[in-house]
């Protein structure tokens, strides 16, 4: 217990400068947080997500036996899959574009 800092300097370490947002000395990507930060990536997002929720209703629709929900299903979830997934790719290399980031980064995302 005596190597332990006190309460008062441990605090001041804390409110110091350099432990101000983004924290370079402990960021181990180039660009953490871009999803959060970048609101144009939401909408491949959001239609990822519900590609998977349809996934899963498509998946139900066939136990069940309805052929042709399944079908539409099926087809609904393929689209948002995949305009999700080519979203999200699209505003990722955007971002990469605008900052001149390069295509292979040996610590990238």
């Amino acid at each position: 217990m005596h190597g332990e800092p006190s309460d008062s300097r441990r605090n001041n370490d804390i409110d110091r400068p350099e432990h101000d947002f983004p924290d370079d000395s402990r960021t181990t990507r180039t660009h953490a947080g871009e999803s959060i930060e970048d609101t144009r990536d939401w909408p491949g997002i959001i239609l990822f997500g519900v590609g998977i929720a349809l996934l899963a209703l498509t998946l139900t629709a066939a136990g069940y036996g309805f052929a042709g929900w399944a079908a539409i299903g099926g087809i609904a979830c393929a689209l948002c899959l995949g305009v999700g997934a080519v979203l999200v790719i699209a505003e990722h290399q955007r971002v990469n574009n605008q900052e001149r980031l390069g295509l292979s980064r040996p610590r990238g995302h």
